[in-house]
């Protein structure tokens, strides 16, 4: 190809569209190297940028995915751990239902025996005593609502009988303490009310 020149005064003048843009080479470019290059540097540069936006879109997509596992899991831990809770205090709760009837039955045995230095009633208070240490330090405790108004939450009442003094619906008698575990009655007081 060939260059045209115009002589303008003193200045030569090159007349940019025939101009060819010689290589790093030296050797002259070929028009299609140089259509390719100036629109080729740009379409690469918008494949770059497509690419980038793409990774930033499949990042932001993992970043949110590993945020709700992190919730999830978060969540799933917080959940097993209360259930967790849930079903200890179940399981103290049916120990302690079970045990009631037992320390009902020494009560009864040491108010039966003979109030002299028998061993067998002295045997018989150390395994209560015994029992009723465990099951404290379990949250077991026992209420006897003598006096209290009739609460149907907290009491059973077996009978009602008229009671001097008493006005009507109050606990003028306590058959069997009540229970309770964190607050949870595990069983009523059987009473007697006064009517």
């Amino acid at each position: 190809m060939t260059e045209e020149k115009r002589h303008n005064g003193d200045e030569e003048v090159v007349d940019a569209e025939v101009v060819e843009e010689t290589e790093a080479g030296g050797e002259p470019a070929s028009p299609t190297a140089e259509g390719s290059d100036g629109n080729g540097a740009a379409d690469q540069v918008e494949r770059d940028l497509d690419e980038l936006g793409e990774a930033k879109r499949e990042r932001d997509e993992y970043l949110e995915l590993a945020q709700r596992t992190r919730a999830d899991f978060e969540n799933y831990r917080k959940r097993v751990t209360k259930e967790t809770s849930e079903a200890l205090a179940r399981g103290k709760a049916e120990l302690a239902r079970e045990l009631l009837p037992v320390i009902d039955n020494l009560e009864r045995a040491l108010e039966s025996a003979p109030q002299a230095a028998d061993a067998l009633a002295k045997g018989v208070a150390l395994v209560l005593d015994e029992l009723r240490a465990k099951l404290r330090s379990a949250g077991v405790e026992a209420f006897d609502p003598a006096g209290e108004k009739f609460d149907p939450q907290l009491h059973e009442a077996l009978s009602a009988q008229p009671a001097e003094g008493a006005e009507p619906g109050v606990v003028v008698e306590t058959l069997e303490k009540g229970y309770r575990l964190d607050g949870q009655v595990l069983r009523p007081a059987k009473v007697v009310v006064s009517k």
